[in-house]
């Protein structure tokens, strides 16, 4: 999904308005393995994921990387707390693929919210979907075995078991790579 369907589905704006807003936007290829923003700095950009996947990850005092979410094709990408409250990251973001991505800086988010009513009608419903996910994420950690943690993220990311590493997936789904591979193998029998 490109960026223009992914707006117009969530509110109908104008010709006029849909050009101006996406003038806002530039548009940034990006290599994989690239980290667009580290723990500790202040997220000054949005990023709508045209081509390509990238994750947000934390690391614990061990040094473990844990990654919190996926961020695939048709899906906006950012350290969100930090990128609209303008404070210090949590969370590292990563490019696990090239990448074709639309950023938006704060400052123009902030110009196109007070200038369109339906952007900020746009960023409600956008955060009450990120909200929702995030619930229904939680709910299958702490209510659902791994094997349905597994399904509900494959439910997600139908393609993911080929486009990522094994450690980033069980860390996301808060098991070991060993219930995950067990889990994998199980998949294979059937």
């Amino acid at each position: 999904m490109n960026i223009t369907d992914f707006l117009i589905a969530f509110v109908p704006f104008s010709h006029d308005e849909l050009n101006d807003i996406l003038s806002h936007f530039e548009k940034e290829y990006v290599q994989k393995n690239q980290v667009l923003i580290k723990e500790g700095q202040v997220c000054h950009k949005l990023y709508f994921v045209e081509q390509g996947l990238g994750r947000s990850y934390y690391l614990k005092e061990d040094g473990k990387e844990v990654t919190q979410w996926f961020f695939g094709v048709g899906n906006f990408m950012s350290s969100a707390d930090s990128f609209f409250k303008q404070s210090p990251s949590f969370y590292y973001l990563e490019i696990l693929e090239d990448a074709m991505l639309y950023s938006i800086s704060h400052e123009k988010m902030d110009l196109l919210l007070a200038k369109y009513h339906k952007m900020e009608k746009f960023a409600r419903l956008l955060s009450i979907e990120m909200l929702t996910k995030i619930v229904h994420k939680l709910n299958a950690i702490q209510f659902q075995t791994a094997r349905e943690r597994y399904d509900y993220m494959l439910s997600e990311y139908p393609d993911i078991a080929h486009r990522v590493p094994l450690g980033h997936i069980a860390s996301y789904l808060g098991m070991t790579q060993e219930t995950l591979s067990r889990i994998r193998r199980n998949d294979s029998r059937k």
